[in-house]
């Protein structure tokens, strides 16, 4: 009997499933605006996301930001995660022969040539017309050198730094917005105590000038999951005015551990139930974080930045352990729309997110393979849900175990209902107040489905036939509505 489940769950498609239920889902308006900055990006000096994924051959791929700019990424954070941390920025400016080669001593001691760095990095951003938001260097760097950085970068004034942005090829200041004060410091940034981080972080920050015309949102490292300890020291002792926002990671590992963290693809259906599960939780995490913000910040004034959020599961065989490269199936679409869902009905409190990351490593939403390029299921999401984006939050309920919904209002008056179905056999009628006009919807014959080179559009998105006020979800589905 256990094999022949296994075998039909291999087989059901995204039509068939083993039973049919129902639930009502309510809408109510609200004036809360769900920034586009929750559909962030990031990039990391970490295997091949920088080197042969954005950048080769000594060029920004064009393929890359041609579709970037599709699902309208309006931040990229760079240069890491941990490697931020030793990341030293004047190795990475001027011309490319004087940059000196180090060692990227955080992801597989592979040599480190600088060749993409402060301009390389803007640049792209430009290109893609997204904010950049960069992490400065607290676990090997000092104050003098993060003031510096954001001198170089941001000041239009005359002074030897910005002279030396203008020979280097950028006489206008290019006016970052979004500035992290290091990175991780409870483990890779430093292995810190949440007390001494406070005080390094204000600091620090004193030195963080916001340049004429270049207002700077400083954001704290905050907590690792469930670390809710450290979000009430940062809390406590951080004026609410010194910074902007206030990061956490959460990775949803598919064994529900660190290490081994399962299978990117081939994984069977307890491995599957477990990544849901993990993924789910980010409702709790981001719920009691939020509480403890509103006890010193009623206003809501300090934004909750998920800048660390994906699917990590173990490398892909015959890679290097170090590159954190993974495929991207089915699984992974869903867990990103059920996760992007969470962030948009807390919308009040997080104000920014980051997938991890961008290009070949851990959940990315590109792959690439010398000049080929693929676009993975988790891409299909941020192009699905690019229409949340600045718009208002309806407020939703529905009272079904496997499914997952937000909602929001355009500038057109239009909703927009997102709605993911993490049951593997059921699908569920839902029952709405409002005509439905017309829908899209990424789904697969199996959750372990995910895009190949050889098969670039297995997993894509599709119109979906839907009309009136119930509209059936099928199983392992991730269904946007457009409502009339």
């Amino acid at each position: 009997m256990k094999k022949l489940f296994a075998t039909l769950w291999l087989l059901a498609g995204p039509y068939l499933a083993f039973s049919q239920e129902s639930a009502d889902l309510k809408l109510q308006k609200t004036d809360v605006i769900i920034s586009k900055h929750i559909y962030g990006q990031f990039a990391e000096h970490l295997g091949r996301s920088i080197y042969d994924g954005f950048y080769r051959n000594g060029k920004i791929r064009m393929d890359i930001v041609k579709a970037l700019k599709e699902i309208k990424v309006p931040n990229l954070r760079w240069p890491g995660g941990c490697f931020a941390d030793q990341y030293h920025w004047r190795n990475g400016i001027g011309t490319k022969v004087s940059r000196p080669i180090g060692i990227n001593t955080t992801w597989g001691m592979v040599p480190e040539d600088n060749s993409f760095g402060t301009h390389e990095f803007l640049e792209l951003c430009s290109l893609i017309g997204c904010d950049p938001y960069l992490a400065g260097n607290v676990g090997t760097g000092n104050p003098q050198e993060m003031k510096d950085w954001i001198e170089y970068l941001n000041y239009g004034g005359k002074s030897t730094l910005s002279a030396l942005r203008a020979k280097n090829g950028h006489p206008e200041p290019f006016k970052v917005p979004f500035w992290g004060v290091g990175n991780e410091s409870w483990g890779c940034g430093g292995n810190m105590r949440p007390e001494y981080y406070a005080d390094l972080y204000k600091q620090y920050e004193t030195f963080c000038m916001s340049y004429p015309g270049a207002p700077l949102k400083k954001i704290a490292g905050g907590a690792n999951i469930d670390d809710y300890n450290w979000t009430e020291v940062l809390m406590k002792n951080i004026p609410g005015r010194s910074m902007w926002g206030l990061s956490l990671h959460y990775y949803t590992f598919p064994s529900g551990r660190w290490e081994p963290r399962g299978k990117a693809t081939d994984f069977n259906e307890a491995e599957y139930q477990t990544s849901i599960k993990q993924a789910k939780r980010i409702e709790e995490i981001v719920t009691k974080h939020s509480a403890i913000m509103d006890k010193y910040d009623k206003g809501k004034k300090v934004a909750l930045v998920v800048d660390e959020w994906g699917v990590w599961a173990d490398v892909e065989a015959g890679t290097n352990p170090s590159f954190m490269y993974q495929q991207n199936t089915l699984r992974d679409a869903l867990v990103a729309g059920l996760t992007l869902n969470v962030f948009n009905n807390h919308a009040e409190r997080v104000k920014m997110a980051n997938l991890a990351q961008t290009v070949n490593v851990i959940q990315s939403v590109i792959l690439t393979k010398g000049d080929q390029m693929l676009l993975t299921p988790t891409y299909h999401i941020f192009d699905l849900y690019k229409v949340h984006q600045d718009a208002t939050l309806v407020k939703t309920d529905i009272s079904h175990p496997d499914l997952n919904v937000s909602a929001s209002r355009d500038a057109k008056g239009v909703v927009h209902v997102s709605i993911v179905n993490t049951s593997l056999t059921a699908n569920v009628n839902v029952n709405l107040d409002s005509e439905v006009a017309s829908g899209k919807i990424l789904s697969s014959a199996n959750v372990s489905d995910y895009n190949t080179f050889e098969n670039k559009n297995k997993i894509v998105l599709k119109d979906f036939n839907a009309k009136g006020k119930t509209v059936q979800i099928p199983a392992k589905s991730v269904v946007m509505l457009t409502l009339n």
